[in-house]
């Protein structure tokens, strides 16, 4: 198994930045790809920005592009996402997943909130 655990979310004006962190725990070798996505009120779950876990590509939702980058520090199994100029909409709990070699089961976090006032 792999336990994902987000963080850095907060309370930022717009137009400001912040950087989430997703700390992957267990059986990281076993992990193909990772991903963000966020969940704003009332809305459904939309898919942000992932990459493979070899990084040979990475991909971007386009309310992500320009604004938002997604990277990752090997050596402590964290992926970041950060996220520039944010906007009111942006307001979301954001989460990241992982998808795992041999497994159809997709492991989330817990997620971590974010909230950018006008």
């Amino acid at each position: 198994q792999v336990q994902l655990v987000e963080s850095g979310g907060g309370l930022v004006q717009e137009g400001g930045s912040l950087r989430l962190s997703c700390a992957a725990t267990g059986r990281t070798f076993r992990i193909l790809s990772m991903d963000w996505y966020r969940q704003a009120p009332g809305k459904e779950r939309e898919f942000l920005a992932g990459f493979s876990w070899s990084g040979d590509w990475a991909k971007y939702a386009d309310a992500a592009k320009g604004r938002f980058t997604i990277s990752r520090d090997s050596a402590v199994n964290t992926v970041y996402l950060q996220m520039d100029d944010l906007k009111p909409e942006d307001t979301a709990i954001y989460y990241c997943k992982a998808a795992i070699v041999g497994s159809t089961t997709d492991y989330w976090g817990q997620g971590t909130q974010v909230t950018v006032s006008s």
